[in-house]
């Protein structure tokens, strides 16, 4: 697995451990509890639904602590003027003539339909580095290839609060 993460990610994987087996992992066995005590756990939808939630909330704190277990602490260690993690990027596409927007992210982090692009994928691992004017080909497969020209870059703060799915 081996996601690179950075440090502020692991802190918002801990808070989330840290909320779903102190807060949620309480609130789901005292629903499972209070279904049981309806009577006939055979027809009893809201004992089933229960159970099936507190499971998917320990399932939850597994995968987690597995991610933190296994990733690799990176840090953004380029200029000012590069691109790098955390870095709000316009492109030009010239065979679209457009301009889109992305922010280069973790990869736990990438959700392409809000402009988050991991570091990972081809379009991250191309811009990084690369400054204001660059041309950089992007190499999706073997077939096929774009371009883009490079045409800001903004190093803004860290705002990982959103790494994480929200409880």
């Amino acid at each position: 697995m081996f996601d690179d993460l950075t440090k502020s990610d692991i802190e918002n994987i801990e808070k989330e451990i840290e909320y779903r087996k102190l807060v949620l992992r309480k609130q789901l066995i005292a629903d499972v509890q209070e279904a049981r005590a309806q009577g006939d756990l055979s027809e009893n939808f809201e004992y089933y639904a229960a159970k099936k939630e507190k499971n998917a909330n320990e399932s939850r704190i597994r995968y987690l602590e597995n991610i933190i277990r296994t990733a690799n602490i990176i840090e953004d260690e380029t200029t000012i003027d590069e691109i790098g993690l955390n870095t709000n990027v316009t492109v030009y596409l010239p065979e679209d003539d457009a301009e889109e927007h992305y922010r280069i992210v973790t990869t736990i982090r990438g959700n392409s339909l809000k402009g988050l692009i991991s570091i990972d994928s081809p379009l991250g691992k191309a811009l990084l580095n690369h400054k204001v004017g660059d041309k950089v080909t992007i190499k999706v497969n073997d077939d096929y290839s774009y371009d883009v020209v490079i045409r800001a870059i903004d190093k803004a703060p860290d705002d990982s609060d959103d790494v994480i799915r929200k409880f």
